[in-house]
């Protein structure tokens, strides 16, 4: 059974607000970080453009292979390692995988990063 990190909802204490906002609680750092570490291989992050890029929003695992000079079982690997992550969902659909970007959790990992513009003061 894989694991999957859980979507921060807008009740939990800090959740979308910017580092430069809220400080981060330690429990909502170490769900993230996870997210982050995954997105951290060259390959899983083009593997995650791929599948949000494709149209119509999914993308069947037999168009997203065809750019990586890899093995199919690493493929599979690296998207295991997205799907645990919360970051792609796959519905197999016969033969094949298809899989989704999680647009929330996406979102909410880009809004963590956002910062104000600099205060000319502190520069």
């Amino acid at each position: 059974m894989s694991k999957q990190l859980p979507v921060l909802t807008d009740d939990a204490a800090g959740c979308c607000a910017p580092i430069a906002q809220l400080p981060l609680p330690a429990e909502h750092a170490a769900r993230l970080a996870r997210a982050y570490k995954a997105l951290g291989d060259p390959v899983r992050l083009q593997l995650l453009s791929l599948i949000a890029s494709h149209p119509g929003g999914e993308a069947c695992v037999c168009d997203i292979t065809a750019p990586f000079d890899l093995t199919g079982p690493t493929i599979s690997h690296h998207l295991k390692v997205l799907r645990e992550a919360g970051l792609i969902l796959g519905e197999r659909r016969g033969t094949w995988v298809y899989y989704r970007p999680v647009r929330a959790a996406i979102t909410e990992l880009s809004a963590l990063l956002v910062l104000p513009e600099a205060d000319p003061a502190r520069a």
